[in-house]
């Protein structure tokens, strides 16, 4: 078959595709995990309808689900771009403890936290750096870079902690965990967050840069975008997520661990394939990773609730990432 012949025929399917076809290739990834999302409720609800019918458990979801929803939103963009980041469970701890460095040096709430903002735009910086201009691939870059921030954690923190009780009642300790009624501060942040990353991946140029770099880099180079800026730039943008996160989670508790972020990497990458984007790039949702977040958010909750112990968390939240890249690939090649 000549290629003009190829050519025409592909623009006669695109024709005859029914408006049906049409609504479902643009809104699948986001159908799908609703769907997923029902199912889950559903088999929640009936295998443990005390827990899930009570308001009390749904609170609770908004109270902590929010502490990685937070950093699978910006990273949905990452690995949009084909690039994958592995380092944010430390920069989470790397940002706080330069929080109460900072902190025990001026007496300064507000300096503070704008020291840890920083930090975590450095950190992101360097992997931007590592993986754009050095050209190591970007999971290794990021599990050397994972490996390298907690060490500089235990290092200047001597491997202790740290109470945060003296910022309770500052406006900024309100602004990250207070309450607006029932939800939580943090529920807020994950709203505004997820808004801010859809319109910045759909309604900005910057945003279509990063879909066709994770698409097709070589067109994109093509065309003009520069690519090495795009991925330092979301690189840095999970830099700075990955510090607001910890602050957040560390202010929850008033009390500030070295090991912070160690028990989120499972949860944060399930959220982010559950919700549909490519391990391979070019391909994701920012609706799909919000959805998703509260699936994962729910399963430790619905396992304990059903019955079952919480050792079944890990093993379904491993599942989920297996099931999920493995589901992509085998479309992809149907698709090709």
């Amino acid at each position: 078959m000549t290629l003009p012949v190829q050519a025409e025929k592909v623009q006669n399917n695109k024709e005859t595709r029914s408006p049906l076809a049409r609504f479902g290739r643009k809104w699948g990834l986001q159908i799908g995990i609703v769907a997923v999302a029902l199912v889950v409720w559903l088999t929640f609800v009936v295998t443990a309808p005390r827990t899930f019918l009570s308001g009390q458990i749904y609170q609770a979801f908004m109270q902590t689900t929010p502490l990685f929803a937070m950093m699978a939103l910006p990273l949905t963009m990452v690995v949009i771009a084909g690039e994958m980041d592995l380092s944010f469970i430390s920069i989470m701890a790397w940002g706080v403890a330069i929080y109460v460095l900072v902190l025990g040096w001026t007496g300064s709430i507000l300096l503070a936290f704008i020291a840890l903002l920083l930090a975590g735009l450095f950190a992101g910086l360097i992997n931007g750096l590592l993986v754009v201009k050095i050209g190591i691939p970007s999971l290794v870059a990021t599990i050397g870079t994972q490996f390298f921030w907690a060490g500089v954690v235990l290092v200047i923190s001597n491997g202790t902690g740290a109470s945060l009780v003296s910022a309770e009642g500052t406006p900024i300790y309100n602004m990250m965990v207070g309450r607006l009624g029932v939800v939580p501060a943090q529920m807020i942040w994950t709203v505004i967050i997820a808004i801010a990353c859809w319109i910045f991946l759909n309604r900005t140029k910057l945003g279509g840069h990063v879909y066709l770099i994770g698409d097709n880099i070589d067109s994109a180079r093509l065309m003009g975008v520069n690519v090495d800026a795009r991925k330092i730039m979301v690189f840095a943008i999970v830099g700075v997520a990955a510090a607001f996160t910890g602050m957040a989670a560390s202010y929850e508790v008033t009390y500030y661990w070295p090991t912070l972020g160690a028990g989120y990497l499972l949860q944060t990458l399930a959220s982010v394939f559950l919700g549909g984007t490519s391990a391979f790039g070019g391909v994701g949702t920012i609706f799909g990773t919000f959805v998703a977040s509260f699936v994962i958010g729910a399963i430790n909750g619905g396992i304990v609730a059903a019955g079952l112990t919480g050792f079944w968390t890990q093993l379904i939240y491993g599942c989920i990432v297996v099931i999920s890249v493995s589901i992509q690939t085998m479309l992809g090649k149907r698709l090709r």
